[in-house]
């Protein structure tokens, strides 16, 4: 196949959605229909192939993202399928940033639930096109046409309904095609695998023609040839209809929906027509943009393979002590043995292997082309988020954002004999996930790991047993607080010093102001232009955000300030880089403490759905945790409480609410923003 013609025909996607909406069934249903596995494996027996970490398949949930390639047809689709708890936000971020387009799975008893609006939004900063695959059709309390509002409402999607379920929950047989407009049923006996097209069933033929009428209105819209031909009472083909909607989806203009039941084996087949359909090539996509190292311009790469190689590393795993490293290539290839250049550490690294991945297992390849996601072997010095190109053509594309840890422990080895082991295995899993961070505390001798979650630090603790035979000791949680200020101060700041024999001294007048919740740290130069040079007020602009990761209160960082830069002084003749940048974090410090400094602790958003029969017991046990509650939603017998809660109280809340709802209570926690201790 030529490289262009193997390009058109590519796909890389990924499924993305709230914990248990179903997307590992999906995408375990779509390698068995592809033929990529012979049998189907199941996420509640711990067999399915995507979940192949021992502790996926214990708990039943997919804690790292795996990459596999599958056929259907003439197409080749590189899948990522990504986690859907909360505390592991972070593989879906990644995963995102190399993809071309995305399915988001819902859950149709559920509808957008709070992790689906998370990745949806995620999908929306990289600008990532997607479907839409309304699951779980056959469980009692399904409600397709609720779950599309739900799209509208909570994500500000524009939802294009392109199938219609043929009935609902225990009567639920299959689905309408609302542009072939045919019935399409699933035989039972052959797992799913065979399904044939029939006529739409007579009752179902008005809604079917109403909502067909509304998919052509819609589409007509977003095409002005097709608006002129619809309003002059044209008949619109098939074939031009799936043409608009692939060009609607790739411009973002609309996200079709489809519908299913996964677990039975309904509504997958038409799921993977619809990604070869509309979702984008990567010869659609639009070239990737990075800056030259050297020039410090703008450039692009396109999708081709002849042209120089631009890669991005966007994932690590150590696999039996040797490290992994997914890379997605933009353009150009990389091939074994051969030498490519990091642009983010201005060195080269050496590929010893190439591997297509199918989740833990490899197949070795010579070559890895544009469009392809592959896992690197050899590359020691390689992070995630660094970007891989040709030394003679360097192109530096633009950095991953990580998330901020906010829950910490204290562990230490078992026998002091591990300390070097516990050292060496917390760096390669730091190494692997940049939400989990390590640091040695000097004033309590402890070595303290942080993460997202108390999940995420319950993985990685086992990790340590199971990978690295290291149990250890763990201390209490502890919560990462950050430090503000109550009002505005002003200081002026003299810094002398005597090297050498010569007074080298400086003065810094600044001024700090309050900002709102979850701005961070903003700083502005109010000196008149020409009295200071850019190079002097890049050291000032770098001193302060240093400066910052120590407040004055208890030496958490500061967040939610501006910094005002009103005047500086120094001797031309006495001028240190050393100095300026001593006086300038004396006064950040000497203006804090004038302004009135706050000590802030991580608030998290809680989404708890319970049966309505203990909502008052919750609502009790989440006001004496001092949460505030936001909303309390009714859904039949389900109740959803909305909430605001201080991470601190919120430690073993799990196990808590398993034991008020008798076990039949759910629910999600995710970081909102730092606020006051005694907010």
């Amino acid at each position: 196949m030529s490289g262009e013609k193997r390009l058109r025909k590519t796909r890389n996607i990924g499924f993305m959605a709230h914990i248990d909406a179903g997307k590992t069934t999906v995408t375990e249903r779509v390698l068995f229909y592809t033929g990529r596995t012979y049998k189907i494996g199941e996420v509640h027996d711990g067999t399915a192939v995507m979940d192949w970490m021992p502790q996926e398949q214990e708990r039943g949930i997919t804690i790292t993202s795996a990459v596999t390639t599958c056929q259907w047809h003439e197409y080749i689709i590189q899948i990522i399928d990504t986690p859907g708890h909360v505390d592991f936000t972070i593989e879906v971020e990644r995963s995102l940033r190399v993809l071309d387009g995305a399915i988001a799975v819902f859950c149709g008893v559920s509808g957008v639930q709070p992790q689906s609006e998370t990745v949806w939004h995620q999908a929306d900063k990289y600008r990532v096109p997607k479907l839409a695959f309304i699951n779980k059709m056959d469980r009692v309390g399904a409600d397709f046409f609720g779950a599309v509002e739900q799209m509208r409402a909570k994500l500000g999607a524009n939802p294009l309904v392109v199938q219609l379920p043929w009935g609902a929950e225990d009567s639920f047989r299959g689905v309408i095609d609302l542009i072939a407009m045919q019935g399409i049923t699933w035989e039972e006996e052959s797992l799913g695998a065979r399904y044939q097209q029939v006529a739409i069933p007579e009752e179902m033929l008005s809604q079917a023609r109403h909502y067909r009428e509304r998919l052509v209105e819609k589409i007509a819209e977003t095409d002005e040839r097709l608006t002129e031909r619809y309003l002059g009472g044209e008949t619109i083909s098939e074939d031009e209809l799936r043409q608009a909607i692939r060009k609607a989806i790739i411009a973002l203009k609309v996200v079709p929906v489809l519908c299913g039941a996964a677990l039975r084996n309904k509504g997958i087949q038409p799921l993977l027509d619809a990604i070869t359909a509309y979702l984008p090539s990567p010869l659609d996509c639009p070239p990737v943009r990075g800056i030259n190292p050297l020039t410090k311009l703008p450039e692009e790469r396109r999708s081709d393979e002849g042209d120089p190689l631009c890669a991005l590393a966007f994932k690590i795993l150590m696999d039996q002590g040797r490290k992994l490293t997914y890379v997605r290539v933009y353009s150009g290839a990389i091939e074994t043995g051969k030498v490519i250049y990091n642009a983010n550490l201005g060195g080269e690294e050496r590929v010893a292997r190439i591997f297509e991945m199918h989740a833990n297992d490899r197949k070795r390849l010579d070559r890895a082309r544009a469009g392809e996601i592959v896992a690197v072997m050899g590359l020691k010095d390689t992070s995630t988020g660094h970007t891989l190109c040709d030394r003679e053509y360097p192109i530096l594309l633009e950095p991953m954002e990580f998330f901020k840890p906010v829950i910490s422990v204290a562990v230490e080895p078992r026998t002091n004999q591990d300390q070097e082991k516990l050292a060496f295995a917390l760096e390669k899993l730091s190494e692997e996930d940049p939400t989990f961070q390590v640091r040695y505390d000097e004033d309590t001798a402890q070595t303290v790991i942080s993460g997202m979650g108390e999940l995420h630090l319950d993985v990685l603790i086992k990790r340590l047993l199971e990978e690295y035979n290291l149990p250890v000791h763990v201390g209490r949680p502890q919560v990462v607080y950050r430090e503000t200020i109550g009002k505005e101060a002003e200081v002026k700041e003299r810094f002398s010093k005597v090297i050498e024999d010569v007074t080298h001294s400086a003065e810094i007048h600044l001024a700090v102001i309050p900002q709102e919740r979850g701005t961070g740290v903003a700083f502005v130069s109010a000196v008149p232009t020409g009295e200071i040079t850019d190079e002097l007020l890049e050291m000032i602009k770098e001193s302060v955000q240093e400066s910052s990761t120590v407040g004055p209160l208890a030496g958490y960082p500061l967040t939610d300030i501006k910094v005002v830069l009103k005047r500086v002084r120094y001797s031309d003749d006495e001028f240190t880089p050393m100095v300026i940048k001593v006086a300038v974090a004396q006064a950040l410090r000497e203006a804090c403490q004038k302004a009135s400094p706050i000590l802030m602790e991580p608030m998290m958003e809680l989404d708890v759905i319970v049966p309505e029969e203990f909502m008052g017991e919750v609502i009790g046990d989440i006001q004496a945790r001092k949460g505030t509650i936001d909303l309390i939603d009714t859904k039949g017998k389900i109740a959803t409480i909305k909430a605001r809660s201080p991470l601190t109280r919120m430690f073993g809340y799990s196990t808590d609410l398993r034991s008020m709802t008798q076990g039949r209570g759910t629910f999600s926690m995710r970081f909102s923003r730092y606020d006051s201790v005694n907010a």
